[in-house]
């Protein structure tokens, strides 16, 4: 590749992380490997599988590069890990259940490189089951209400919607989703890795929160779509999901919000988290519950390791400013496009 070739078409170094799930990598990893750039390296982070995966890839997809780690590392360590061997400009992290498109990457690169400021981007996700309709994991960006709960542009809570493009511009999110995040290099340098005590789940919200307070921006150009299968590590309904998820969402807010709006914010979620502990109970889920409680008795147990990593003044102007639990379940408010406008986060203006 010519001089002119590389500054036209960044490394971008593409990090799969797998524990033994072959079936996974044979359905998925022949279109990662498909794809149509000119500068890419696949990385298999392979979680010490005892199921042969690493060596079906090696065997059948000989170009992927594999970084066999001694033990189960997760998602966040098995990332971590696999990083130092990555080469590229740019780095993905990819889900092992995500099929792409040939171009995927093309689109990525192209807003990364049209603004320095931009740290990371997701592509659109769409369902692999009903290709037509968003996945639940990012699907056209990610966004934080004012208490935590995560959205996003075509999917708040249970609800995803019908792709119909109506959430097809380029534009600045609070967070990417980690089943297919691409990141700057040089913001990894300033902000860092995944937080492994986070094992799995919220940890790209947390990083992404990260790169706000450092002044950067984060974004979706769902000019490129991928299709993520879903829940290949824990299922939907499994309570150590939510444990992890309540717990590392706890663990995000306490991280990132300045101590004074913390004590504000933490007895409203302390309120709404027990309401979802009753719905789960009411709906015969009560491990779920139990999970939930487990989650908030070890959160407050791993506070102290962040205390001095916490912000003493709020970035503003970049959590939805009411709160989506009470959009969704009280005013009925199901589909992005009816959450008031006015209290969107006001994002640096895209381009």
């Amino acid at each position: 590749m010519s001089p002119s070739d590389r500054s036209a078409h960044p490394r971008v170094s593409i990090i799969v992380v797998s524990w033994n799930a072959v079936d996974l990598l044979r359905e998925f990893m022949p279109t990662v490997a498909a794809t149509d750039y000119p500068d890419f390296e696949i990385i298999l982070a392979d979680n010490a599988s005892e199921d042969g995966s690493a060596q079906w890839v090696q065997n059948n997809l000989p170009d992927i590069r594999i970084v066999r780690h001694d033990r189960n590392y997760a998602f966040c360590g098995g990332n971590n890990r696999a990083y130092p061997y990555a080469t590229g400009e740019y780095v993905v992290f990819l889900n092992n259940d995500v099929k792409v498109e040939p171009d995927w990457l093309r689109p990525l690169v192209k807003q990364m490189e049209s603004d320095k400021s931009i740290a990371a981007i997701q592509p659109k996700v769409l369902s692999y089951r009903q290709q037509d309709r968003f996945e639940y994991a990012g699907a056209a960006g990610g966004f934080l209400d004012r208490f935590g709960y995560p959205f996003a542009r075509g999917r708040i809570f249970f609800k995803t919607e019908i792709d119909r493009g109506q959430y097809d511009d380029f534009r600045d999110v609070f967070w990417a989703t980690g089943a297919a995040m691409m990141i700057r290099r040089s913001a990894v340098d300033e902000v860092g890795l995944f937080d492994e005590a986070f094992v799995m789940h919220m940890e790209e919200i947390d990083l992404c929160w990260r790169l706000h307070r450092a002044g950067l921006r984060v974004a979706v150009e769902p000019q490129s779509v991928v299709y993520h299968l879903g829940a290949a590590s824990l299922a939907e309904t499994s309570p150590r999901k939510a444990y992890l998820n309540f717990r590392n969402n706890l663990l995000t807010l306490y991280k990132n919000l300045p101590p004074t709006t913390w004590r504000r914010v933490a007895p409203a979620r302390a309120v709404l988290d027990s309401i979802a502990m009753l719905r789960t109970l009411l709906l015969g889920r009560p491990q779920e519950s139990a999970a939930i409680a487990r989650a908030y008795r070890d959160a407050m147990r791993m506070r102290g390791q962040y205390s001095d990593q916490r912000p003493t003044e709020e970035t503003t102007g970049l959590l939805y400013g009411r709160s989506i639990v009470v959009d969704y379940f009280v005013r009925r408010r199901r589909l992005f496009k009816r959450l008031p406008k006015r209290h969107l986060p006001l994002f640096r203006n895209p381009g």
